[in-house]
């Protein structure tokens, strides 16, 4: 997920805050079809009428590995994956698989006391690890290959530094200006303040006269007072973040854990809590994927008979290479078919164990669903893990996960602007997009927001695929991957901007390999008349997932 930007006047610049719209999309725009409703959405409305309506379907688990997902949440509590070989809150591992009660899915970064809120970013857990290996050294005597380590120190921790420092400054700033306005409303004497209330608003603090103007100019763009100050508080809390944890190189989340974190072939750690302390960004994806269908509440998912199985490894900061390679393996263990990752860092710290349960994936014919990130920058020239490039050569070259579907995010204006303007994309290195702008979903506590990101790009498609999977069992997670990869659409000549440039046009085939948007409808046309490769152990264990059978593989 992103925060959208916004200038708010010459007095103050909030980068990190939410613009008031002018316009916004219908709330379901990502079900929609160009032809028929004007919107470049996945035609997932159309593939139900259309192509599956009174066709027999399977149920689909559907992993999320993410930050947390509100199970109780009223358009989710009937779709979340249930563990049929647990008892619930018994204190026993009723199945075996080596995590104690875990009904609704595994918490990889909680522990016997808490949960990891917020983390460090991997660059500066690189630093903190290189700190005590060159601590007090003499440079002048480290030999090349020291040498050359203790030069990428030094370029890295000058890195974390300088964003330190600038997030510091940054946290200053909104501190100010959230106080400004919170005097503001104390000297008008009103907790909501209107237009016309600043109209011939006087004062002599130069403080005050600047919040006015902010104010006044946000409050003409349709926004309210108190989302004035909700904007204002999340970039409170996103420098926070940085400024005292992610950028902090003495900070220490992992302690809460109590696993050996330098054991990366250590499995069995962890909580059964899913929700952790702050699933919004989990349970929005959780139902931008399967929330229920037809039910006349909230919204609809893209996949109508789906089981969403939580699994939390992603804080507020960078997830670990070792939780992420135990999550993808948890999830295979546990009978998901796909699995989405809407997380990513731009620098990896053990990149082989990652791998190494992507091919586990692959080997058990797991679909991989991964947001491509919302940095606007080329990943074909970037780092952007985690990806489905396997460290190892081959002897011909680099080798790629098969079973790996990379999502770049679409915004809902046609036209030039159609690109989300943060996205990521790569000729090369993404493979398709979907819509990943204002789109409505589910968030904690019975809520509903819209959120922007590559981060909603994917579950959209891990929705299409999770679909195709559904109704068309006998197809292969491979198969799954090429059929959305053919199907995919977009007039040819379209021409956009490159995210992050407003001056540049280009093709959108420039932007991904396939150059075009996800369809539902397209794939599943041609899922109808695709021969399925699926090996018969797979479907079986699938159809015994659908049946309530647990499939948990035990501990060795």
């Amino acid at each position: 997920m992103r925060i959208k930007s916004l200038m708010l006047a010459a007095a103050f610049v909030l980068p990190f805050v939410g613009q008031a719209q002018l316009s916004a999309p219908p709330e379901n725009w990502q079900h929609l079809d160009k032809m028929k409703d004007g919107y470049y959405g996945v035609s997932a409305n159309k593939m139900y009428s259309d192509v599956l309506s009174g066709k027999k379907s399977e149920t689909v688990v559907v992993a999320v590995i993410d930050g947390g997902v509100d199970w109780q949440h009223e358009d989710l509590k009937d779709i979340m994956w249930t563990n049929p070989g647990e008892i619930p809150n018994n204190n026993i591992d009723d199945d075996n698989n080596g995590y104690v009660d875990d009904v609704h899915g595994w918490n990889f970064i909680g522990g016997k006391n808490g949960n990891v809120h917020q983390d460090q970013l991997e660059i500066t857990r690189i630093v903190a690890a290189y700190q005590k290996k060159f601590k007090n050294v003499d440079a002048s005597k480290l030999s090349g290959k020291e040498k050359k380590e203790y030069d990428r120190y030094k370029e890295l921790e000058e890195t974390v530094t300088k964003q330190q420092s600038e997030a510091a400054a940054s946290l200053a700033l909104y501190r100010g200006i959230l106080e400004s306005v919170n005097a503001l409303e104390k000297k008008i004497g009103k907790s909501e303040v209107t237009a016309a209330d600043l109209e011939n608003f006087k004062t002599d603090d130069p403080k005050l006269t600047r919040a006015a103007q902010v104010m006044k100019g946000m409050l003409a763009e349709g926004a309210t007072s108190q989302e004035i100050k909700d904007q204002i508080q999340g970039g409170v809390d996103y420098f926070s973040s940085q400024a005292e944890y992610q950028y902090d190189v003495n900070f220490d989340a992992r302690s809460v854990v109590g696993d050996n974190y330098a054991n990366v072939n250590e499995r069995y750690y962890g909580n059964n809590d899913v929700k952790g302390p702050d699933a919004s960004h989990g349970t929005h994806v959780s139902g931008i994927i399967a929330a229920s269908r037809g039910n006349n509440i909230g919204m609809d998912g893209i996949a109508n008979n789906v089981k969403i199985m939580a699994i939390r490894c992603v804080p507020d900061g960078d997830e670990r290479d070792k939780d992420v390679a135990n999550s993808i393996m948890y999830a295979v263990d546990n009978g998901a078919t796909v699995i989405n990752m809407s997380f990513g860092k731009g620098y990896s710290w053990d990149k082989k164990a990652v791998d190494k349960a992507v091919k586990y994936a692959m080997k058990h014919d797991v679909l991989l669903v991964h947001a491509a990130g919302n940095s606007h920058q080329n990943n074909d020239e970037t780092d952007n893990f985690p990806n489905d490039k396997f460290e190892k050569h081959g002897l011909f070259g680099p080798k790629y996960a098969k079973n790996w579907i990379e999502v770049g995010a679409l915004n809902w204006q046609n036209g030039e602007d159609m690109a989300a303007s943060f996205s990521n994309y790569g000729k090369e290195g993404v493979d398709l997009f979907a819509p990943g702008v204002d789109i409505y979903s589910t968030i904690p506590e019975g809520k509903y927001a819209r959120f922007d990101g590559t981060s909603m790009a994917s579950p959209v498609v891990a929705g299409v695929a999770a679909a195709i999977r559904s109704y068309y069992p006998e197809l292969s997670a491979v198969q799954v991957k090429d059929i959305l990869m053919s199907t995919t659409t977009m007039t040819a000549n379209t021409k956009v901007k490159v995210p992050g440039d407003d001056e540049n046009l280009v093709p959108f085939t420039d932007l991904c390999v396939t150059g075009g948007v996800v369809n539902a409808y397209e794939a599943a046309k041609k899922a109808e008349k695709t021969k399925g490769k699926r090996k018969k152990a797979f479907r079986k264990r699938a159809a015994d997932t659908a049946s309530g059978k647990s499939v948990a593989k035990p501990r060795a």
